[in-house]
């Protein structure tokens, strides 16, 4: 079962957990920390904006409407800057975070440095660093790349998508709009393309039939010659013929001599 489907599991499990509690905000807190604390789980605008836990702000719960804003958008920095207004993390839910952290970075850029992703995610050493890349990011699926040693990075190959934050999805309609222009003028290029190859394709054709009929010509034309050569030839030099006539010559003088 790949990661996107395992995705829509959760989300489902958790979203027909909290919409079937009313007048309890008690509980809709204790749904959001398990949501938050789940292994497998990094997308929470459904659960986000479902009415009753919008319904959070305002009451002495809201601080867990503010967690799950933090898990759906936020990053382990953000968080600590934070941390005073909002609940106390266990263990699972600061790794979540971390994991989330990294799935940001990875879609800012391709190419991650060892101490741009050691301050962004609290580590202390490359070993750790390393262990939490292969263990808690590619061996869950939600990241792929490669560890450069050498040059001291992490190279992006894939990264799951987060939620996104609001005002972003205009910002992406707007791109993806300008993606599916840019597409269109490189096809119709394409295809421009494709056409003058076409005819390209039909004048070499139309010419190099032109080039062997032209050639069969010159070859009929040289083989005519040829057998015309041949029978002139066979003609004014039939053997004997000179023969002959010097032989008539002689005996017309033995039959007129001189005195």
């Amino acid at each position: 079962m790949d990661i996107e489907q395992k995705q829509a599991e959760h989300i489902d499990h958790f979203v027909k957990q909290a919409s079937t509690i009313k007048g309890s905000s008690s509980y809709l807190a204790n749904v959001i920390v398990e949501a938050t604390s789940h292994p497998s789980l990094f997308a929470f605008s459904e659960i986000l904006s479902l009415p009753n836990v919008l319904e959070l702000q305002g009451t002495e719960h809201s601080i867990y409407l503010d967690l799950l804003q933090m898990f759906a958008h936020g990053t382990w920095s953000e968080y600590k800057s934070s941390a005073s207004n909002l609940p106390q993390l266990t263990p699972d839910q600061i790794l979540k975070l971390k994991q989330l952290t990294m799935l940001t970075l990875a879609e800012a850029n391709k190419v991650l440095s060892y101490d741009v992703l050691m301050h962004e995610l609290d580590v202390v050493n490359v070993r750790e660093l390393e262990d939490f890349l292969i263990n808690e990011c590619m061996y869950v699926g939600i990241v792929r790349g490669k560890l450069d040693q050498l040059r001291r990075c992490f190279e992006v190959q894939f990264a799951a998508g987060r939620d996104l934050r609001p005002g972003q999805l205009g910002n992406m309609i707007h791109t993806l709009s300008d993606w599916l222009g840019t597409s269109d003028n490189l096809l119709i290029s394409i295809q421009d393309k494709i056409k003058w190859a076409d005819t390209m394709s039909e004048l070499d054709k139309k010419h190099k039939k032109e080039n062997e009929e032209r050639l069969e010509e010159v070859k009929n034309a040289l083989s005519l010659k040829a057998d015309m050569d041949f029978r002139g030839h066979g003609l004014f030099a039939e053997p004997g013929g000179v023969m002959d006539y010097d032989e008539d010559r002689r005996s017309k003088r033995r039959r007129h001599p001189m005195g």
